[in-house]
């Protein structure tokens, strides 16, 4: 397997690519012993995955955005505690971004830290979620409010698993494929506009060198900020709209890479009004957004039904965590790869909303 190492301040990690068809396995369980955590969907897999040891305790939760709570963190807590698991066991996250959220966050308050390995299986999570060292849970109205940073010790991914990945859940990984893209990689961002049919049909060798290439880019911005004091908050391009849509319309109504591409676009257009995003770059990334599907509209079909959906939006960034002295951030972009973070007044805010 192809790897690479990023250092952080709170360790190194390691990250594995099994090439566009590798098969699936698991991490070796150590003396100390372990256990995996998986939801409805992706359990089957795991089982099926070389390495998997029947004998070791294993979490199935309900898939879903919605089910990324403290009550499922805790059911694996308990469920580490009652197999006597100590603070050198080893907590295997197997699934998508929710899994992995949710089994590093659980890793990282158990006895104040231990052991973490992830295999995530959605592009979401192999391009962005698994990536980086960020945990938590959606708490209350406010997408991941409660979590840790705490990255994992080893990352193995199997692109050829994203195979039979429900086109919805694809799609979800597009998108965040896209923000890296526009971030940090103008051939990664050439993949989108000269051969999306390519990445669309899931060309297997495209697909591993696009995620190779998100993990890198990702890596190489963690291993600078891990705790987000600088460029790392470039990461939630689209982010601090598209969370609010997520919330607005009811966790799990909106898939996360659905919010993303439309946030993405709300970005854009706010940067258009505050004159800092270049006319021309702002449509051709519109064109490619509605070229894959995603929406541009200022209000998103799932708020059609809210009377006043830019003020339910507004007050759903209000609670984000991205907030700086009580003030809302966004990230904007004047061109590709040309990136700032800058305020904006909720009149501006608004006026992309609607």
């Amino acid at each position: 397997m192809e790897s690479f190492t990023f250092h952080t301040q709170a360790g190194n990690t390691a990250i594995l690519f099994a090439g566009a068809s590798g098969n699936l396995y698991v991490p070796e369980l150590p003396a100390a012993g372990g256990i995996y955590v998986a939801d409805a969907n992706t359990a089957p897999l795991l089982r099926q995955a070389a390495g998997f040891s029947a004998q070791a305790p294993l979490v199935v939760l309900p898939a879903g955005e919605q089910e990324k709570t403290l009550d499922a963190v805790s059911g694996i807590l308990s469920a580490a505690l009652q197999a006597g698991l100590g603070r050198d066991s080893l907590f295997i996250g197997f699934g998508g971004g929710v899994i992995t959220d949710m089994t590093a966050f659980a890793a990282s308050v158990y006895m104040r830290g231990a052991r973490l390995q992830l295999v995530p299986t959605t592009l979401l999570a192999m391009v962005d979620a698994a990536v980086g060292g960020k945990t938590g849970v959606d708490f209350g109205p406010y997408k991941n409010s409660v979590g840790s940073f705490f990255p994992a010790e080893k990352i193995l991914i199997f692109p050829a698993a994203l195979r039979t990945l429900p086109e919805t859940e694809f799609r979800s990984g597009l998108a965040e494929m896209l923000k890296t893209a526009m971030l940090y990689d103008e051939t990664l961002f050439r993949f989108f506009t000269e051969r999306r049919a390519e990445l669309q049909a899931r060309d297997a060798a495209l697909l591993a060198e696009a995620v190779r290439r998100c993990a890198q880019a990702k890596a190489a911005v963690v291993e600078k900020d891990l705790y987000e004091k600088g460029e790392r908050a470039f990461l939630n391009l689209g982010h601090t709209f598209g969370h609010a849509l997520e919330a607005a319309a009811g966790f799990g109504t909106v898939t996360h890479g659905e919010a993303v591409a439309w946030g993405i676009g709300r970005a854009l257009a706010l940067g258009g009004r505050l004159g800092l995003t270049d006319p021309h770059y702002r449509e051709e990334v519109f064109h490619l957004l509605s070229a894959f599907g995603w929406s541009t509209a200022p209000v998103h079909p799932a708020l059609h039904h809210e009377a006043n959906p830019g003020e339910k939006l507004l007050a759903a960034m209000r609670g984000d965590k991205k907030r700086k002295n009580g003030a809302l951030r966004f990230v904007l972009q004047s061109r590709l790869c040309n990136t700032q973070i800058c305020g904006a007044d909720d009149r501006d805010i608004l006026a992309v909303l609607a």
